[in-house]
C-alpha cells in the first residue's frame, strides 16, 4: 500500500475511535444520571414515597369515576400515574387529584382514554 493509503486508513481508525469514545461517554453520563436517584433514595424508593402513593391512592378512592385502572408509582416524590379511563376529562382529573397529595413536588401522567 502507498503511504498515501496508510495516511487515509490512519485517518479512518482515529475518526471511528473519537466516534466509539463519544458515544461510551453519552451512554455513562445516561447511566450516571440514572445513579444519582439510587444513590439518594435506594431499593426501596426515597423516604416518603411509599405514603404519598398511599395517599394518592385514597385520593383516588374518593373519585369512583377514575375507577381502579389507575396505577401509582412514586419516585422521590414525583407521582408516576399510568392505566386507562373512559376520556381525556378523567385523565386530567386524575392528574389533578394526584397533586393534591401531601409531598407531591410533580406527577407524570400517563393515563390514556381507552378509545383512541
Amino acid at each position: 500500500m502507498s503511504n498515501r493509503r496508510l495516511l487515509n486508513a490512519e485517518k479512518r481508525m482515529n475518526i471511528a475511535k473519537l466516534t466509539s469514545m463519544w458515544c461510551a461517554g453519552f451512554v455513562l453520563i445516561g447511566a450516571l444520571s440514572g445513579c444519582a436517584t439510587f444513590q439518594k433514595c435506594g431499593f426501596k424508593g426515597c423516604p416518603g414515597d411509599a405514603q404519598i402513593t398511599a395517599e394518592v391512592q385514597a385520593l383516588f378512592d374518593r373519585h369512583p369515576e377514575l375507577g381502579t385502572t389507575i396505577h401509582v408509582q412514586t419516585l422521590d416524590h414525583v407521582v408516576y400515574l399510568y392505566g386507562l379511563v373512559p376520556s381525556p376529562l378523567f385523565s386530567a382529573i386524575a392528574e389533578s387529584v394526584a397533586l393534591e397529595a401531601p409531598g407531591v413536588t410533580r406527577v407524570v401522567n400517563s393515563v390514556a382514554p381507552e378509545n383512541i
